[in-house]
């Protein structure tokens, strides 16, 4: 009895060795992924770029996106996020004030514009002029989707558009507000919605829908994207990443995906 015990003992000895150094390895490699927080928009462009060779080489780099605002708020709560790449500075700077940014790191990465569009099929015209009949364009029963516009930046950007154009007050009541800029495309790339407020970068990615036409840049707030590494995650790895989104390369990649240089 005490030598068949021994025999198992030393047969199981060595495969629960193999199992702890296997489980502390998945564990080493766990603790070094990458996680990028980005605001939805970004989702098209930044999966292109983190797919190169160049970004794999750092490791294995992940990216959640959603809205900037709930990002934000999970950075808070404690998201174990390296990098975060807001849609605003108004979340970038909520950050900054809870001193969960790296010092130093903080940079305008991208550029945006602001468009109306309408799905595919769609043949309407319309000039986003003051006092534009957006509610007409709507029909009888249409809805204005967009991001909601009290706290996601894409919503607060279309809102602050549509009210210096004086047509917020015509739309208000109709509006079907997304939990993000990507959803509100969604809605009328499927047909749910006969006209929707995205970015550019959002309309070059989705050919069921087309640009009826781009809001005046002095309608809103110029668009910028910051970046900053979160604090308690300043790696090499992180760093290296951020340093890659802002090289030559990658910007001509957020450019073919309609984003801009951010602005000056």
């Amino acid at each position: 009895m005490h030598r068949r015990l021994l025999a198992l003992l030393r047969l199981a000895v060595p495969r629960l060795l193999v199992g702890v150094l296997l489980a502390g390895t998945a564990a080493t490699a766990w603790a070094d992924d990458l996680l990028v927080f980005a605001a939805a928009s970004l989702k098209p462009a930044l999966d292109t770029i983190l797919a190169r060779p160049e970004v794999a080489a750092l490791g294995r780099v992940r990216a959640s996106y959603a809205a900037s605002s709930q990002l934000a708020r999970q950075i808070e709560a404690g998201a174990p996020a390296a990098l975060f790449v807001s849609a605003d500075t108004d979340w970038m700077d909520y950050l900054a004030q809870r001193d969960l940014l790296v010092d130093g790191t903080r940079t305008n990465l991208l550029g945006n514009a602001l468009v109306l569009v309408a799905p595919k099929a769609s043949t309407l015209t319309l000039a986003l002029a003051p006092g534009a009949d957006l509610a007409g364009a709507l029909g009888a029963d249409g809805r204005l989707a967009l991001a909601e516009p009290n706290s996601v930046p894409a919503g607060k950007y279309a809102k602050a558009a549509l009210s210096k154009l004086g047509v917020w007050n015509s739309v208000e009541s109709r509006i079907v507000a997304a939990d993000n800029v990507r959803a509100a495309l969604n809605f009328v790339a499927r047909g749910e919605a006969p006209l929707g407020v995205v970015y550019r970068s959002d309309a070059a990615s989705e050919p069921a829908v087309r640009v009826v036409a781009t809001f005046p840049a002095d309608a809103h707030a110029p668009i910028v994207y910051p970046a900053a590494l979160l604090a308690g995650h300043d790696t090499p790895a992180a760093r290296a990443l951020l340093a890659l989104l802002q090289a030559p390369v990658q910007q001509a990649i957020f450019r073919e995906y309609g984003f801009d240089a951010p602005p000056q």
